[in-house]
């Protein structure tokens, strides 16, 4: 567990996302979960000592930091996107290689109903951990329900999957405008001095949110392109190959990141031009 400013902590030794905390006051708040509940009450145990836990916030619906969830006994805040999509899904999680996610090396997952968000908002949400606000945006971009985590006296944010450069993100439910509009957020006085905490990255650097920028462009316009000259969706696959040829990832994971990227093109593909196929 690393403390990146005072009360702030990332833990990255889990599998799913890199996970957060906030710790004020005697109270703890997480942002996100471990994806195995074993790891998910570990991490409640190392927390301990620096209050009591008593919120999580779900940064989005996806599978690698929702499904822990289910394990915890606490407040749950979530967008109210996050919510639909999460209680939409069947009692039994069944994964598959769909998203390419750590959520689909699991067997079986029964029940979800308890990992469905308690408390959800539309726009924002204020929050306390005795006396110091942790305010929860919505920033849709990664998915319609995605949220950020600020934390304004600690000068943090936390972005989820906002910024993903080490492996490409899973694009299947991506608003491109909302999420390069997002990362010019980021840029801008506002959180100028921030520190930036990424689910996929940990803390951010300056050069990634152009760099983050530049990989969406270039995948839009792939995309439009692809349209323009009536190509199917299936088509899609051959711009994922590509794209995982420039990523620097272990044996292991490769399969994962060419599947993460050959699904989240398709269904981006269909959602946007479905009318044309």
């Amino acid at each position: 567990m690393r403390e990146v400013v005072q009360g702030v902590f990332l833990e990255d030794r889990y599998p799913g996302v890199i996970l957060g905390a906030v710790a004020a006051g005697g109270e703890v708040l997480l942002v996100d979960t471990p994806l195995r509940i074993e790891d998910g009450r570990e991490w409640l145990g190392e927390l301990s000592a620096r209050g009591r836990t008593r919120m999580l916030v779900l940064l989005d619906s996806h599978p690698d930091r929702v499904l822990g969830a289910r394990g915890l006994d606490l407040a749950v805040f979530a967008h109210q996107r996050t919510r639909e999509t999460v209680a939409g899904w069947p009692d039994v999680y069944k994964p598959s290689a769909g998203l390419g996610a750590e959520a689909d090396r699991l067997r079986r997952v029964a029940g979800l109903h308890r990992a469905v968000p308690h408390i959800a908002f539309t726009e924002s949400l204020t929050l306390m951990l005795g006396d110091t606000p942790v305010e929860l945006r919505h920033r849709p971009g990664p998915t319609a329900g995605s949220v950020w985590v600020i934390v304004p006296s600690r000068r943090v944010v936390f972005i989820g999957d906002m910024v993903s450069l080490r492996e490409p993100p899973y694009l299947g439910e991506a608003d491109m405008e909302s999420w390069l509009e997002g990362l010019r957020e980021l840029r801008g006085a506002a959180f100028r001095k921030y520190r930036i905490l990424s689910s996929r990255d940990g803390v951010v650097r300056g050069e990634a949110l152009p760099a983050m920028a530049a990989f969406l462009r270039k995948v839009d316009g792939r995309l439009t392109r692809m349209q323009a000259r009536g190509e199917s969706a299936e088509a899609t696959g051959r711009l994922a190959q590509q794209l995982a040829r420039t990523y620097r990832v272990g044996a292991a994971r490769k399969e994962m990141v060419a599947q993460r990227l050959r699904s989240g093109l398709e269904s981006l593909y269909l959602r946007r031009y479905a009318d044309d196929e």
